[in-house]
């Protein structure tokens, strides 16, 4: 079973870059401190890394969930 990380959105984007929003749109965050669980794969990874001044990750191991 694959691994799966908690983003969870800890800045505003008001402000942002356009490409940063549809970034996090793309992720499913929206509101502040919300969190979603996505699957840990290289395309998630590299949303993350583009916006990691305003998202938080963690991993969850799949027994976790």
């Amino acid at each position: 079973m694959r691994n799966k990380l908690r983003i969870t959105l800890i800045k505003s984007y008001i402000g942002r870059p356009e490409s940063q929003r549809k970034i996090l749109m793309g992720m499913g965050l929206g509101k502040l401190n919300r969190a979603v669980l996505l699957e840990d794969t290289p395309e998630i990874r590299g949303m993350v890394r583009k916006v990691c001044h305003l998202v938080s990750m963690e991993e969850v191991k799949g027994s976790e969930i």
